[in-house]
């Protein structure tokens, strides 16, 4: 059974994932979405090999490359005392691993790491978060939501998918070869994508300030794209590591999982972005997870506040006329074609969306024969 990469080399870093797209760790959602009136101080300009850009006292940006449609993920360097808190990592590939050596020998040549932190579970995050805190003797830091669900889903591979994944999808009304195929896929890509956990880490919890010597970073968690996802907001140079929680250009996956097949997640997204845009004020520089620094947070929360709930309104709207599965929703939610590879994560979206429906009171789901139908509510 595959295991995480694990022990002391490097030679233990994977070169390929064996993913058709190793970017697929539910960051990216599948519907287009707008970033109008956001402005990027630093315009096209991106950190190179090595190389990292000053976004603010307190903070410096290293980009690190990845395959896949998303290419690549952010780091932010955070100033700790006398060295450098990294704040997520990328996947554990060697293409990922050879970024970070890169930084070794240029930007953070003699500068020390002081910890490792994640924002969330999702393997481009925490992918190596590991092998850094291996590398330099330091402690992995992030929420217990995020920490605990990680460690229970790196000890659950299976060389088929589960039983619990395959009713899922029979519920949402894929076709049996479909299933068939997934059952082949097993269950341990994430496990795959990610360098060995340490047994032990830092709690970090909501609200809470990190003291980083000259700068303190308040933690703000939201929850619907992951459990307990940790954004760090630097008041005084009003500065929001947003993580996955918001992003410039893509919505984050919002998806219902097998871990808790009954819950709300596109609720607690959307309760999420209440609470960011009632916490953090919206002239701050937001450093997300994919694609670049801008300004104009309040602006993109709406912004995905409102398309999801667009989505909602067509959803339901269609519902209304007709009965309707989750597959059969694909074209009202997502603006590219649904199948194979991308098929599970649509999946997950799709039932988050109709969940969410369901909670309003606007849908109500019947079994037939464990295969689930949504009507509209007269």
């Amino acid at each position: 059974m595959p295991k995480s990469p694990d022990a002391g080399d490097d030679d233990n870093i994977p070169a390929a994932s064996g993913s058709p797209d190793a970017s697929l760790t539910q960051d990216d959602s599948f519907t287009a979405t707008s970033h109008a009136g956001l402005t990027y101080p630093w315009g096209d300009a991106v950190p190179g090999a090595g190389e990292t850009i000053r976004i603010a006292d307190g903070i410096n940006w290293a980009r690190i490359p990845m395959p896949g449609s998303l290419g690549h993920i952010n780091s932010w360097l955070l100033d700790d005392h006398d060295g450098v808190a990294v704040v997520d990592t990328g996947i554990c590939l060697t293409i990922c691993s050879d970024a970070w050596k890169a930084l070794y020998a240029g930007a953070l040549k003699d500068r020390r790491i002081t910890r490792v932190i994640g924002t969330h579970l999702h393997p481009d995050h925490i992918g190596l978060a590991g092998w850094i805190a291996k590398k330099h003797d330091v402690k992995l830091w992030m929420t217990r939501g995020e920490m605990l669900t990680a460690r229970a889903i790196v000890a659950d591979s299976s060389d088929t998918a589960p039983d619990e994944v395959v009713a899922q999808s029979r519920a949402a009304g894929w076709d049996e070869d479909t299933i068939a195929e997934q059952r082949a896929r097993g269950w341990n890509m994430f496990q795959r994508m990610i360098f060995t956990l340490p047994r032990s880490y830092v709690r970090i919890t909501d609200g809470e300030r990190l003291d980083f010597g000259k700068h303190r970073w308040r933690v703000v968690t939201g929850s619907g794209h992951s459990p307990e996802h940790a954004c760090l907001w630097n008041e005084r140079e009003g500065v929001l590591v947003s993580g996955d929680q918001v992003l410039p250009r893509i919505s984050s996956n919002v998806s219902v999982n097998i871990t808790e097949p009954d819950a709300d997640p596109l609720g607690e997204w959307l309760a999420s972005i209440d609470k960011l845009i009632a916490t953090v004020p919206g002239d701050v520089v937001t450093c997300p997870a994919h694609g670049e620094p801008f300004r104009g947070l309040h602006v993109r929360l709406m912004a995905l506040r409102d398309e999801h709930r667009m989505r909602l309104y067509k959803l339901a709207e269609a519902i209304a006329e007709k009965p309707m599965r989750a597959v059969d929703s694909f074209p009202l939610l997502f603006n590219r074609p649904i199948g194979g590879h991308n098929q599970n994560l649509a999946t997950g979206e799709a039932f988050a969306h109709l969940k969410r429906l369901e909670v309003e009171g606007r849908v109500q789901r019947e079994d037939r024969d464990g295969v689930w139908w949504y009507h509209g509510v007269a």
